[in-house]
């Protein structure tokens, strides 16, 4: 192994800040969606996909990739929100091995009442304490960093 390359005092100002930002922000999410509708941002994130797409349909294999999320937990997952009436599946007549995932009616409204106050918490959290330029810095940054974690992951 190289010889380490320990962080300098700039990096470790950058670095804290992010481990917890990292940390922290999904918390607060995630207490919020919670209590509002006792789902994860995990979950909510699930049904806005499925919101935003075309028949407020996508395969299984889509929604666990646009969700980051394994495909055993978004089995999980798609259970539980089956459960609660706000999601169903079909078969894909295509493709007997693939299944979607649809929103309900009943999801469509659980999104419809709790997504202004997700996106107002997201504003308070982080794009009303940014510039417009650090709103564009942001979205360079993350993008960077996105790319090599998930080419790090499929690895």
């Amino acid at each position: 192994m190289s010889e380490i390359r320990w962080l300098d005092e700039e990096e470790m100002a950058a670095w804290l800040p992010l481990v917890r930002l990292v940390h922290e922000l999904p918390q607060a999410i995630d207490r919020r969606l919670r209590e509002e509708a006792g789902i994860t941002h995990t979950y909510y994130a699930m049904l806005a996909n499925l919101s935003a797409a075309p028949d407020r349909m996508l395969t299984m294999g889509e929604l666990a990739r646009l969700t980051v999320t394994s495909p055993s937990r978004l089995t999980h997952a798609i259970a539980v929100l089956e459960e609660r009436g706000w999601v169903t599946k079909a078969h894909c007549p295509s493709d007997r091995r693939s299944q979607f995932a649809v929103l309900t009616d009943d999801g469509q409204a659980l999104l419809d009442r709790i997504a202004p106050h997700h996106l107002a918490q997201v504003r308070s959290l982080v794009f009303d304490r940014l510039t417009p330029a650090q709103v564009r810095s942001l979205a360079e940054i993350a993008t960077a960093l996105v790319d090599p974690v998930e080419a790090f992951g499929e690895a």
